[in-house]
């Protein structure tokens, strides 16, 4: 009897939590607390976007963001900084907080990307191909093989047989779309979400090999959050029709 009543009691509050995450503004505000989300640097549009929305829909709640490469948002977090969420763009870099214990719970993968080749408006340098970027007269720019973006720029160049001597090995997506969007480089492998939210400063070049190179993106909120409920109704918000629907419109791809 009391097994049967302890599920029951867990189910409702199952069924409690789920809508209490709603992103319906007229429910209750999860405790009116504050978070701080770590999240790829990839993602800055799209959650700045979800963090208004759901500071809206939960009044009271204040959601504060930091972004950055990764692999150095979860070394951060196996390293004590104070975080509630946290969203990175690839497995390992997720697995990195899991092994660690520092996950509430089993990490999600809400969305997928891929690359594309950034290059200056117009495609001055008539780049139509990943092998396009193995002329050494151009100025190609990679991330640094360590963080997500540019593992998958490593899997993409050995799946097209391609060797590239980059001008430079940026620490995150943001920093390798730089310079082309300054007119500094001739390209740079970027997913197309970076390409899609440069508004015009950059093309995005597709090209087959990409598909070998798709990087899932995982989130959960943290062990050690000193507002857990807040964190797990944040995580509920972008797993949410709302939440998804801001990803997608920006060119990710749903899991």
């Amino acid at each position: 009897m009391f097994k049967l009543r302890t599920t029951a009691v867990m189910a409702l509050a199952a069924a409690l939590a789920l809508a209490g995450c709603s992103s319906d503004k007229k429910n209750t505000p999860a405790s009116g607390g504050s978070i701080t989300v770590l999240a790829a640097s990839s993602l800055t549009d799209t959650f700045n976007k979800i963090g208004q929305q759901f500071m809206a829909a939960h009044p009271g709640v204040k959601v504060t963001f930091s972004y950055g490469a990764s692999s150095t948002l979860a070394t951060s977090i196996t390293q004590g900084a104070p975080a509630d969420v946290f969203a990175s763009a690839s497995p390992a870099t997720m697995k990195t907080v899991t092994d660690a214990n520092l996950a509430s719970g089993t990490p999600t993968t809400f969305v997928k990307n891929q690359l594309v080749i950034a290059v200056p408006p117009g495609n001055p340098k008539n780049i139509t191909k990943l092998q396009d970027l193995a002329n050494p007269a151009l100025k190609v720019v990679l991330c640094a093989p360590a963080v997500p973006c540019g593992a998958a720029a490593t899997t993409a160049l050995a799946a097209g047989n391609v060797t590239v001597q980059p001008v430079s090995l940026a620490q995150d997506v943001k920093s390798a779309l730089s310079p082309v969007e300054l007119g500094e480089a001739d390209a740079a492998l970027v997913y197309r979400t970076d390409a899609l939210a440069s508004q015009g400063k950059v093309m995005g070049i597709e090209f087959p090999e990409s598909a070998q190179a798709i990087n899932n993106y995982l989130i959960a909120p943290l062990k050690n959050s000193k507002d857990l409920a807040d964190a797990q109704a944040f995580v509920a918000y972008v797993l949410s029709p709302d939440g998804m629907k801001v990803l997608t419109d920006a060119g990710f791809q749903a899991p």
